[in-house]
């Protein structure tokens, strides 16, 4: 099954340069166990664009969709058997990165 965990960041944090590592580190691990799928930083929200295509014509928006005090600034995309080893390796996950994270199946079909 795979899951997306989301980081949950805020504007207090910068990562430094211990935790790029702790988080290299463990990304190889997820690699070479056969559970990484993707994963990426992002961009802060002030540098996000909105659109709403409902209507006839789509509206853009600049910023975020909604402010928040907290954002996902980044994420993972894992293989895990279940949700307990999910679970498991994002407790190192949430170690390495020194941030809160939350892990939200992926819906299949």
């Amino acid at each position: 099954m795979q899951y997306l965990i989301n980081v949950i960041d805020d504007p207090t944090t910068r990562s430094t340069l211990e935790e790029r590592d702790a988080v290299d580190a463990f990304n190889d691990r997820l690699q070479a166990d056969g559970h990484w799928v993707f994963a990426a930083g992002l961009a802060d929200p002030a540098d996000s664009t909105v659109i709403d295509g409902r209507g006839d014509e789509p509206v853009f928006t600049d910023g975020p969709f909604l402010e928040a005090k907290e954002w996902t600034g980044g994420f993972w995309i894992i293989d895990a058997a279940d949700l307990d080893v999910a679970l498991a390796l994002m407790s190192e996950g949430s170690k390495a990165c020194n941030r809160r994270l939350e892990v939200r199946p992926i819906l299949s079909e």
